[in-house]
């Protein structure tokens, strides 16, 4: 829910909205991503690790087409949206 308080091209409904994305965006990072990663090794080693990045923005855009309630207004939003979440994610690791 911070996430979608810092872009102005992120929207989620409601607190519950927010669980079920968290729920959704493991799921497809548990499954999805693992074999996007493998499918994809070639061109992450080429850019030295980048393409994870894409990768990221992909995995949200598939869980705004999952998630009704919640919105990115497109590729570069969702990109943004994968590093503003991993900058929370990082902070929130370092205080607990």
């Amino acid at each position: 829910m911070l996430a979608s308080y810092i872009l102005p091209g992120v929207k989620i409904d409601g607190f519950i909205t927010a669980i079920i994305l968290a729920l959704v965006l493991a799921v497809l990072n548990a499954i999805v991503r693992p074999v996007l990663v493998f499918l994809t090794i070639p061109v992450t080693i080429l850019t030295l690790g980048l393409f994870l990045l894409i990768i990221n923005a992909l995995i949200i855009l598939l869980a705004d087409y999952l998630v009704t309630g919640f919105d990115t207004s497109g590729f570069f939003t969702a990109l943004l949206f994968s590093l503003v979440l991993t900058i929370i994610e990082s902070i929130l690791d370092l205080i607990f």
